[in-house]
């Protein structure tokens, strides 16, 4: 009996020390994993310190450029304050990032030593030199925000590497804690199925934060990242077995929300917070199950899809955008938003950085150009980054130069005469290296950025100083000059314009200014406030593109306008096709009862000419004819007396 009870007071106590050391293991590996939900949660913060420096450097910038635009704006008030946001967030920044100290530290000296620059340059506007203004901002603002933003969004990318690292290492140290455990519960089923219970339930703790955004319960940027890389190795692992398995293609929708930093700013960050739950629901019940989305940070969100056809994105982006046609309710506030969506779809080779980069440049140019939709294609050059910055320098250096940007002049016909009307002044660009580039390719890059009033300055004083070498030699051809749609909303533009026409002594009659119903409706105030100051120099004015646009009847009545140009889209077909007749003949019609001129461009025939004769356009242009030329073969046909038409 004593035997007895001594080996079974033996295993009572071999027993209560492996559940004592059972049970300090699982105390010690329930404190390492809630340390490593700690420290993944306090790096992803960290990451947090990149994006607040990149959103603020970005405002600082909107706010800069819009007192530019309106100096007496609140945009002019709000700088000040928001410089030293962003100031404050670099230093943040800066003692997040240990590792590269000597960078970051740089960086910060970068921003803090705009803040002459930008007193200067806020100097200028208040004395109503904007020449000055333009050329501080042009030539120290611009260039030192670039390259802060490039370094800041660099720095971010790497420390977000770092961050997909740690999660990894976390994961496999939280993998290994459960393994040490599973050997020990083998010797006691109870302590095994207790402590297994524990482990399973912090690992899922650890991997769910982790992978969780805390505010819409969405997958954040890092489980975004892992899915998109498997997708991506699976769709590489068919593509080398050319089985024709598995769900196809990878391709990513960018969605962003356009006007939320207003709903933030506005209405405060509680009301934008629960905007956010809000647009998360409508985002999941959109999309397909299938498909994954995903809260990248800010009012920014992400949707892998996985189709053969990468055209069914559009068909995702269409059910997206329309999943905000319904305003949003909260708090009895309504709030209405829409989406900028870009879409790329991933090619060989492509990691996920490179995707997204793709998704976000497409999503950028749809929300510059309010286009709702974009599809990134490697073929457009504004849709590279780097591409895009390399053309924007060639740009800066061209007009530095003032000679590698010419105007070629396409005469315009009055049809009823046959006689030369007016000449529109085309943009050509010939670079020293690459030869002539298309205008399609570098005036989206210049209407991005302020370079565009010293093109537009260029390209009015050419044709000027051109108009005025005909008036010298008895021709009077008015030119008239395309303007873009931030030309026309700078409230200093009529000024411009009129000491260019007292410098080269061209009456305002023989320029001729060109908008698109586009440029009109992004600001219908100033846009027809500018116009009426236009036309108060005798310039005429004329609304290019008619017909491609808006087309509010309410706004033409309104706008001091001279001349209606129809789109070539609806002049091509008139010769053939009854129902582009009407349209144009209804346009012609119109134009004439508002006492405008009508004009028709794109005429390619004989037979086009014939028809828009016979409703009544008034003047024509097209390659049928003549085709943009230079100012000295267009002078040298009229000295001869001889027709410019074909």
């Amino acid at each position: 009996m004593g035997s007895a009870r001594m080996a079974s007071w033996w295993l009572v106590g071999v027993f209560a020390v492996v559940l004592a050391g059972l049970s300090g293991y699982a105390v010690f590996g329930s404190s390492r994993q809630a340390g490593i939900v700690t420290e993944l949660a306090d790096d992803s913060a960290d990451t947090d310190a990149y994006q607040d420096a990149a959103y603020l450097i970005s405002w600082e910038m909107a706010l800069i450029q819009a007192s530019l635009r309106e100096p007496d704006g609140e945009e002019r008030e709000e700088l000040p304050a928001v410089h030293e946001q962003a100031q404050r967030a670099m230093e943040h920044m800066a003692n997040v990032d240990t590792e590269n100290e000597q960078l970051t530290s740089a960086l910060v000296e970068a921003h803090r030593s705009m803040k002459p620059d930008i007193a200067s340059y806020l100097r200028s506007i208040d004395q109503g030199d904007m020449e000055t203004a333009e050329a501080t901002l042009e030539g120290s603002i611009e260039p030192a925000a670039t390259t802060i933003m490039a370094s800041v969004l660099a720095e971010r990318q790497h420390h977000m590497g770092d961050h997909a690292a740690k999660q990894s290492a976390g994961q496999r140290e939280s993998r290994r804690l459960l393994w040490g455990s599973g050997l020990g519960f083998a010797l006691s089923l109870i302590v095994l199925v207790l402590f297994g219970y524990s482990a399973r339930k912090h690992r899922r703790q650890v991997e769910t934060t982790a992978a969780t955004d805390p505010l819409t319960g969405l997958p954040n940027r890092t489980a975004f990242s892992a899915r998109t890389r498997g997708a991506l190795a699976e769709t590489a692992s068919h593509r080398r077995r050319r089985d024709g398995s598995g769900r196809g293609r990878v391709t990513v929708l960018v969605v962003n929300l356009d006007g939320f930093r207003d709903v933030n700013e506005q209405l405060g960050h509680r009301i934008g917070d629960l905007l956010l739950t809000h647009v998360s629901r409508r985002l999941r019940a959109s999309v397909r199950e299938q498909d994954f989305v995903a809260r990248l940070g800010g009012d920014e969100f992400a949707v892998l899809l996985r189709d053969a056809d990468p055209a069914v994105g559009e068909d995702i982006a269409g059910r997206l955008t329309g999943a905000f046609g319904d305003p949003f309710v909260i708090d009895d506030l309504t709030v209405d938003l829409e989406v900028s969506i870009g879409a790329a779809t991933a090619g060989p080779g492509e990691d996920v950085p490179t995707v997204l980069r793709h998704a976000d440049s497409a999503m950028n140019r749809a929300k510059q150009q309010r286009l709702g939709f974009r599809r990134f294609t490697t073929d457009h050059t504004g849709d590279d980054t780097s591409a895009r910055l390399t053309l924007l320098g060639d740009l800066r250096r061209a007009l530095d130069t003032g000679d590698e940007i010419t105007l070629h002049y396409q005469p315009k016909i009055d049809i009823g005469t046959g006689e030369l009307a007016g000449v529109e002044a085309l943009a050509r660009w010939h670079h020293p290296a690459k030869g002539p580039i298309s205008p399609g390719e570098f005036i989206p890059v210049l209407e991005a950025t302020t370079l565009i009033h010293r093109f537009t300055h260029q390209v009015l004083t050419q044709a000027l100083r051109q108009a005025r070498t005909w008036l010298d030699a008895g021709h009077r051809i008015p030119v008239a000059v395309n303007i873009s749609t931030r030309t026309l909303l700078d409230t200093a533009f009529p000024e411009r314009v009129a000491e260019l026409l007292r410098q080269t002594g061209v009456p305002g009659d023989q320029l001729c200014i060109e908008v698109t119903e586009h440029s009109v409706m992004n600001d219908p105030d100033t846009a027809i406030e500018t116009l009426r100051r236009i036309r108060v120099l005798g310039v005429k004015t004329s609304i290019d593109d008619y017909g491609t646009g808006y087309s509010s009847m309410t706004y033409l009545r309104l706008l001091p306008l001279d001349e209606l140009k129809i789109d070539r889209s609806f002049v091509k077909d008139v010769a053939t096709d009854h129902g582009s007749l009407a349209l144009v003949a209804s346009t012609a019609e119109l134009g004439h009862t508002l006492g405008l001129r009508v004009v028709a461009e794109g005429i390619e025939d004989a037979e086009t000419l014939d028809a828009l004769r016979a409703v009544g356009c008034d003047l024509a242009q097209g390659f049928h004819l003549a085709r943009p030329m230079a100012a000295s073969d267009l002078t040298a046909v009229i000295a001869r007396h001889a027709p410019v038409a074909a």
